[in-house]
């Protein structure tokens, strides 16, 4: 049975009340759903706390991730009194979450910028909360060229065009050709979640974002290299 993910439906949420469907080796804790990021597509997982409300026994969250459809959450504790049933309160760290979201939107921003002025797609991505990095199936690149995608990228955001998701079929998707990356779209998917950028940019995507540009802030290219035939990558960071 697939588990309510709400971290697709609302990436702003930042506490929520469950219950715990299963608690292995008193540490892995599968939520009935949950407002949790799990690792994944370049995003890391969110942390934060998931609390008893039975005892108020406060858990730390250290790690999230997808197995066998279910998200499980990996706690930091000694002894875990958590059993199946219970009813808790989670809460992620809001900050790390939300720096994350505005990362990940900034990314969408340029991938989508660069595509359109080369023709390239997206061969690696990682998000971080200090920078964010992006390889691209480019011969080559000079920073001058890179520094003005970025720069344009900024007008862009002063803009404060509406980020929105939706789902399309896999037929649908494939047809409005909604993805950047290198390898296609997922192969398991029938159904797929788009995050478009209103005028700019349409990408299946299951990440977090925002709701707005603006919220973004600022993007500052910081280098550039080359890591082999047809792969540069380029950091930047939010200020």
């Amino acid at each position: 049975m697939k588990r309510r993910e709400i971290y697709l439906e609302d990436s702003y949420r930042r506490e929520h009340e469950t219950r715990a469907i299963a608690v292995k080796d008193s540490k892995f804790v599968v939520l009935d759903s949950t407002i949790f990021y799990p690792e994944g597509g370049g995003q890391p997982h969110d942390r934060g706390e998931i609390i008893s409300l039975a005892d108020g026994a406060r858990y730390p969250v250290v790690y999230v991730g997808k197995f066998d459809g279910n998200v499980s959450h990996e706690i930091d504790s000694d002894f875990c009194n958590l059993k199946e049933g219970d009813r808790v309160r989670c809460v992620i760290d809001w900050e790390r979450r939300y720096k994350l979201m505005r990362s990940h939107t900034a990314a969408h921003l340029v991938s989508a910028i660069i595509n359109q002025r080369t023709g390239a797609l997206i061969t690696g991505n990682q998000l971080d909360i200090e920078k964010v990095r992006i390889d691209f199936s480019l011969e080559k690149f000079e920073r001058d060229v890179m520094k003005g995608f970025l720069d344009y990228a900024n007008e862009i955001i002063k803009q404060d065009l509406p980020v929105r998701h939706y789902y399309l079929s896999r037929e649908e998707a494939e047809r409005e050709g909604v993805s950047l990356l290198a390898k296609g779209l997922p192969p398991d998917l029938e159904e797929l979640r788009v995050v478009e950028i209103a005028g700019i940019d349409r990408q299946a995507d299951g990440g977090t974002h925002v709701r707005h540009l603006s919220e973004i802030g600022e993007i500052e290219l910081l280098k550039l290299e080359n890591k082999g035939k047809k792969n540069r990558r380029v950091y930047f960071k939010l200020v």
